[in-house]
């Protein structure tokens, strides 16, 4: 289940309804989905074949046909990192700077676990969403946020965009931002 880490105060949020009423005041929108209905085989299985990423799909294609739906989403995909990913720690790198994006940009957690660094309202300030599998977040275009592993190391997600070749970072420059 998330919880939220808020980066002036370390107040935390924990317990679905309370991350999703902050989630939401933050515009940002949290969902939970049954994480119990992947198959077993795949709940700690962090490299994956076509076959078994297309088996999460498929297991989830409801909830994401629904989400899509609901939100205007158009494609999705499956993106699995673990410490067995080729050039994990520069492509962390990647992905370890504030930015936003022209589309929202979304996870659902399958297995493992990783965080969302967040700008929040001026009153918060940044915020942690350390997501765990059944978690769902979009966070909304524009919105300055980066996304990274925890110290496990291992994820795997659905990934869900508007636009058919997928979303595109633009750095964003922050002076408040610090690394916590």
């Amino acid at each position: 289940m998330a919880q939220i880490r808020i980066r002036n105060t370390n107040e935390r949020i924990t317990g679905e309804e309370e991350v999703r009423s902050f989630l939401d005041q933050q515009g940002v929108l949290y969902e939970h989905w049954d994480a119990s209905k992947l198959p077993e085989e795949l709940r700690e299985k962090f490299v994956l074949s076509d076959e078994e990423k297309a088996t999460i799909l498929s297991t989830y294609d409801a909830e994401i046909r629904d989400l899509a739906a609901r939100r205007g989403y158009r494609t999705w995909d499956i993106v699995a990192l673990s410490e067995a990913t080729p050039n994990l720690e520069e492509l962390l790198k990647k992905f370890e700077q504030v930015h936003t994006h022209t589309e929202d940009e979304v996870r659902a957690i399958t297995a493992g676990e990783g965080i969302f660094i967040i700008k929040g309202t001026d009153d918060v300030g940044y915020f942690d969403v350390e997501l765990q599998a059944g978690d769902v977040i979009s966070v909304p275009e524009n919105k300055p946020h980066f996304f990274t592993l925890m110290d496990s190391k291992k994820i795997v997600a659905v990934r869900l965009f508007i636009e058919t070749e997928g979303w595109i970072a633009h750095p964003y420059e922050d002076p408040t931002f610090q690394k916590a």
